[in-house]
C-alpha cells in the first residue's frame, strides 16, 4: 500500500496540468449544484436566469481554463475573462465566478512577460464590461459598486504579484547561498593544496638539489633519492585524500601499481592524526635541522583540532625549509583535554627571517582563518631575537 509520502511523490512527478485538472473540475461541479446555482458571483443588477446550452460554454471558459494557470497564465486568463463576462452578461451568476480571482492570482505570480500591457488590457476589457452591464441593466448598480469589485480584483492580482516576488526572492537568496557555498568550498580547496603541494614539492626539490652535490659518496646520494621517492608518496597520498573529500570513493583502490600500499592509503585518510613526528623528520631529511617536543596526551576525539595543528606545523616548516634553510628550528606541540597549543620557531637574523615572514603570507593567512573558525588565536611574526615564531591555541572540542 502506497504511504501519503510517497503518494505526495507521484503527485509531484506529474505534470502541471494535470495537478490543476482538479480545481477546474470542482469549481465546474460547484456550479452545477442546485444550492449554489444562481447565487454565485454577481456584477450588475442583471436578473437571474436558469443554465442552458450557452451557460454550459460559459462555465467550460470559466472552469476548464484552469488546467492551464501555471502554463499559460495569460490564455487562462483570457478565456476565464470571455466566460466570466458571457456569465454576466447573460446573467447565469454562477459559482464558476470565482475562477476569475483564482486566475488573477496565477497569472500574477506566474506571468513573466508584459505584465503592464496585460494589466492594461484587463482594466480596458472590465471598463467595456461594466458600461455593457450599466446599459443593460435598470440603474440598480453604482459606479462605485462597479470600482469596489475591480479593486477586489486588483487585490486578487496584487496577491500574485507579491507570491511572485516573494519567491524571486527566495531563488535569489538560495542561489547566494549557493554561491557562497561554492566560493568557500573553492577557498577550501585551494587551501588545501596550498598546504599539500607546496610542502612535499618544496622538500622534494631541496632534497633533489642536496642530491646534485652527492654523486661522490654513493651511500648518501641513495638516501637523498630515497627520501626525494618518499616524499613523492606522501604527496600522491595526500592529493588522494583530498580527491577523495571531492569524490567519495575516488581513490580507494587505486594505490595498486603507483607505488603506494593500503597503509599509507589509510594513512592519507587521516592525515593529522599522529603525523606530525612523520612530518618533522622528511624535514629533516631535507636538511632542516628540526627540534621536536610533544606533551600531553591528546583527548579520543578533537574534532578538527587535530588537523588544524598538523596544518599549522606543516606551513610553519614548509616556510623554513624554503626560505631559511639550514636554520635550526624548534616545534613545540601542547596536547590538553581542552585545547592544543603549537608553536613553530625558526632561528636567524635579517633578510633569513625577514624571508620567511614575507613566504609565509598566503599559506599564514590561511591558518588564521582556520584557527579562527574553531575559536582559537593566532600569531606569526618576528621575536626579538630576530627569529620567525608561528603560535596557535585550538580548542580541542571543535568539530568544524
Amino acid at each position: 500500500m502506497m504511504s501519503l509520502q510517497e503518494a505526495g511523490q507521484v503527485w509531484r512527478r506529474l505534470d502541471v496540468t494535470l495537478r490543476d485538472l482538479p480545481l477546474g473540475a470542482l469549481f465546474l461541479v460547484a456550479s452545477f449544484l442546485p444550492g449554489l446555482r444562481g447565487h454565485g458571483t454577481q456584477v450588475g443588477d442583471l436578473p437571474t436566469r436558469p443554465f442552458d446550452a450557452l451557460a454550459v460554454v460559459a462555465l467550460a471558459f470559466e472552469c476548464l481554463s484552469l488546467v492551464v494557470r501555471r502554463r499559460w497564465p495569460v490564455i487562462c486568463l483570457a478565456l476565464v475573462a470571455c466566460g466570466f463576462a458571457l456569465d454576466q452578461l447573460c446573467g447565469y451568476h454562477s459559482a464558476a465566478g470565482t475562477a476569475l480571482p483564482v486566475a488573477l492570482i496565477s497569472a500574477g505570480s506566474h506571468l513573466e512577460q508584459r505584465r503592464r500591457t496585460t494589466v492594461v488590457l484587463l482594466s480596458a476589457v472590465y471598463v467595456s464590461l461594466a458600461i455593457a452591464l450599466a446599459r443593460l441593466g435598470s440603474g440598480g448598480e453604482t459606479a462605485t459598486d462597479f470600482v469596489t469589485f475591480y479593486l477586489a480584483l486588483a487585490l486578487a492580482w496584487g496577491a500574485g504579484a507579491w507570491l511572485r516576488s516573494t519567491r524571486a526572492a527566495e531563488a535569489a537568496r538560495r542561489e547566494r547561498v549557493a554561491a557562497g557555498t561554492r566560493t568557500a568550498e573553492r577557498i577550501r580547496i585551494a587551501r588545501e593544496l596550498h598546504d599539500v603541494v607546496t610542502h612535499h614539492v618544496t622538500a622534494m626539490v631541496v632534497q633533489a638539489e642536496a642530491a646534485r652535490y652527492l654523486t661522490a659518496a654513493p651511500e648518501r646520494l641513495d638516501q637523498s633519492l630515497t627520501a626525494v621517492s618518499d616524499t613523492g608518496r606522501r604527496a600522491l597520498t595526500d592529493l588522494r585524500h583530498l580527491l577523495d573529500l571531492l569524490n567519495p570513493g575516488h581513490g580507494t583502490d587505486h594505490g595498486v601499481g603507483h607505488g603506494i600500499g593500503p597503509a599509507e592509503a589509510a594513512q592519507a585518510r587521516t592525515p593529522a592524526v599522529g603525523r606530525v613526528l612523520t612530518l618533522v623528520e622528511q624535514t629533516r631529511r631535507a636538511g632542516q635541522p628540526v627540534d621536536f617536543t610533544e606533551r600531553g596526551t591528546p583527548p579520543a576525539s578533537t574534532g578538527s583540532a587535530d588537523l588544524v595543528a598538523y596544518r599549522v606545523v606543516q606551513e610553519a616548516l614548509t616556510n623554513a625549509l624554503k626560505y631559511a634553510h639550514g636554520s635550526r628550528t624548534s616545534v613545540q606541540v601542547q596536547r590538553g583535554t581542552r585545547e592544543i597549543t603549537v608553536e613553530v620557531s625558526t632561528d636567524g637574523t635579517g633578510s633569513r627571517a625577514t624571508a620567511v615572514a614575507a613566504g609565509g603570507g598566503r599559506g599564514l593567512a590561511g591558518l588564521r582563518e582556520r584557527v579562527d573558525v574553531l575559536g582559537g588565536d593566532f600569531s606569526a611574526g618576528l621575536g626579538p631575537d630576530g627569529g620567525f615564531t608561528v603560535r596557535a591555541r585550538i580548542p580541542a572540542d571543535g568539530t568544524s
